[in-house]
């Protein structure tokens, strides 16, 4: 038995497993557990991820299953090792050869065999995501220590200058900031270790529940870790280089100014009517930021990219709700779906209508093809559906069921079309890898967006024509009544030609299940890191522009105005930078969005870009709390305003 299957079954030696063997009853003793490799990730067919409970595999000695399914001395599958210098291609040619007349249905390489597929594509997206993720928030992250070190430097402009009045040199004063650096780098880079090692332990048993390899090994200190502090280490300085420049160049003269005044707008701008009808405050806040573009640009900018982050993590969680939406809502509508071990004739549909519980039945024709465009070829399916289907629908690009017609042509996922280059109108060569094993034409009619693997379909009576048959049947979708569920399940598991059952609910609660335990540790750290960063940009932008309107607040407080009317000036500035931060950072979060679209398409699934309301919300509600906090910390620093010592001008 599979591992997998048996820990979700906590199956031990000597149980004892009831199964259906060719229509007969047969109970089979567990004598050992196991792994293979070509089973690293097992997924029942049509399914977006595994459900150890539902599937798994069971090995058994071949003398004695060929018995049980009446296969003496015949074989249905085989397995060859190559040498590392064989041409694969022309051994593929060789074995159909050979194996074509006697109902081989086409030799295939590691690269198409679905376990290796998806542990591929995962290490694809493994390698993307470790290259995209890190450069959005390193980014970030060095904007953010730009923005704070250079403002650092700028408040304390007078303190540095008359240190070199009195004889420190340049570069005395570059190291001393080179070591606050440092500080800042060395708990950067002890808190990032110990949580980098946590997740990375996380991650590890993540990958647990979805592939099973013989052995996990977590390199807990390798040239990984090396690379990432190395990387840290890196961005801090680049953020802070011009900060210390700036301190190292800072003329000694600096230091007789006995206050700075701000800059003062153009005065085009404040001829404009809208500054006009301001009220004094207001009139003195805008002066004040269009007096200092470059510190107002910066400042909106960093919340903007808060901003911009808290949608990049929220995301992916709308995203995933919308596919699930539309696979097993909209597209899937069937509350199970039954799989014959052969083609059935059209009585077995009848009889299942007659079942208990059961609403509505739709049959579907399954036939394993092979799909050529000029020298690219692909091995999935085809599906033979009603024209007008209700429980398994074929969504197109609006979300509308697309109809199939009788001798209407080929209908291909955009998934398809993208490997084999295909477009609306072109011709393909099918081999039809059941029956006869003919080969045909056809056109392409409709091509449309999915978000799992290949796919094609034709109307069923026209596939039953291309088959040479009458009508058969490898399956059934079934819509039923919730109260005769388990009376349906003991009617199936009693017929012997069912091969399959796939239950769409417990498919879902599976799906969800996995995603919460995968992504929710995840989506929950990007989210607190958004928040924080959120939280820390709006917060030195108020500390900052506290720091250097200092003396103006002292000074109105001496000329009269209330503690409110300076609480506003400090507000407004706030509440405005915030506002404006907003355009800024959705647009932002939607490109950083598309681009990780973009990094997990892979072949065996894709996502939707999704710019969904909710999300902006989320982030605007947290922007707005963030902002929420740091007025009330600009509050705390108004009430404790020392108005002698902030006026004394010094000599």
């Amino acid at each position: 038995v599979s591992e997998l299957f048996a820990e979700a079954h906590r199956l031990r030696l000597g149980d004892r497993i009831a199964a259906n063997l060719e229509g007969k009853r047969e109970e089979l003793i567990v004598v050992g557990i196991g792994l293979s490799p070509d089973s690293i990730y097992v997924v029942q067919p049509g399914m977006l991820l595994p459900n150890n409970r539902l599937y798994g595999i069971l090995w058994a000695p071949r003398e004695k299953l060929a018995a049980a399914f009446n296969m003496e001395g015949a074989f249905n599958q085989v397995v060859i090792r190559l040498g590392h210098d064989a041409n694969i291609d022309n051994i593929k040619t060789q074995l159909d050869a050979i194996l074509e007349p006697y109902g081989g249905i086409g030799a295939y390489d590691r690269d198409d065999q679905e376990s290796h597929a998806r542990v591929r594509d995962e290490m694809r997206e493994l390698r993307t995501m470790a290259l995209l993720s890190p450069t959005i928030f390193l980014s970030v992250s060095a904007f953010l220590v730009h923005m704070v070190f250079s403002r650092m430097i700028v408040h304390q402009t007078q303190q540095i200058a008359t240190l070199r009045a009195f004889g420190y040199s340049a570069t005395q004063i570059g190291l001393h900031y080179l070591r606050v650096v440092l500080v800042w780098v060395a708990l950067g880079v002890v808190s990032g270790i110990g949580c980098g090692l946590w997740l990375a332990a996380w991650l590890s048993e993540i990958y647990r529940m979805f592939f099973r390899f013989p052995e996990m090994v977590v390199v807990r200190f390798g040239w990984e870790w090396m690379l990432a502090v190395s990387l840290g280490v890196l961005v801090a300085f680049l953020g802070a280089i011009s900060g210390v420049l700036r301190a190292i160049r800072m003329p000694p003269a600096v230091a007789m100014r006995s206050g700075s005044s701000p800059n003062a707008p153009d005065k085009g701008l404040t001829h404009i009517p809208i500054f006009r009808r301001l009220r004094p405050i207001g009139r003195m806040v805008m002066v004040r930021m269009l007096g200092n573009p470059w510190l107002t640009f910066f400042s909106i900018l960093g919340m903007g990219l808060g901003v911009s982050l808290l949608i990049l993590s929220s995301f992916m969680e709308k995203t995933i709700d919308y596919v699930l939406d539309h696979q097993f809502s909209r597209s899937q509508r069937q509350d199970l779906q039954l799989s014959f071990y052969d083609p059935r004739s059209q009585e077995c549909f009848y009889e299942v209508q007659q079942w208990p519980g059961v609403r509505q039945v739709e049959a579907y024709r399954s036939v394993p093809i092979r799909i050529r465009h000029g020298l690219v070829s692909d091995r999935l399916a085809i599906l033979g559906l009603e024209p007008a289907a209700q429980l398994f629908r074929v969504l197109d690009e609006h979300d509308q069921p697309i109809a199939f017609p009788k001798h209407s042509g080929l209908t291909i996922t955009g998934k398809l079309a993208q490997k084999l280059n295909l477009r609306v109108g072109d011709k393909v060569q099918i081999d039809l890898l059941e029956g006869q094993n003919r080969s045909i034409e056809l056109e392409v009619q409709r091509i449309y967006p999915n978000y799992t693997g290949p796919a094609a379909f034709l109307p069923k009576d026209y596939l039953h024509e291309l088959m040479l048959e009458g009508p058969r049947i490898s399956g059934m979708f079934l819509a039923i009544e919730p109260e005769h569920k388990q009376q349906v399940y003991r009617l199936i598991k009693e017929t012997p030609a069912t091969s399959g059952v796939t239950d769409k609910s417990a498919a879902l609660a599976n799906f969800r299940e996995m995603i919460s335990k995968s992504t929710g540790w995840m989506r929950l750290v990007n989210a607190v890191f958004a928040t924080l960063i959120t939280l820390g940009v709006a917060y030195n932008s108020a500390l900052i522009t506290f720091s250097e309107r200092a003396r103006d607040l002292a000074t109105m407080r001496v000329l009269g105005y209330r503690h409110s009317e300076i609480n506003r000036v400090m507000l407004l500035e706030l509440f405005w930078t915030m506002v404006l931060a907003i355009p800024v950072g959705v647009p932002l979060g939607y490109l950083f969005a598309y681009g990780l679209v973009r990094a997990l398409d892979s072949e065996s699934h894709r996502f939707p870009f999704i710019a969904d309301v909710h999300t902006i919300l989320y982030a605007i509600w947290v922007m707005i709390a963030s902002t929420v906090v740091c007025g009330w910390m600009v509050l705390r620093m108004t009430k404790r305003l020392d108005l002698i010592s902030v006026l004394k001008v010094r000599e």
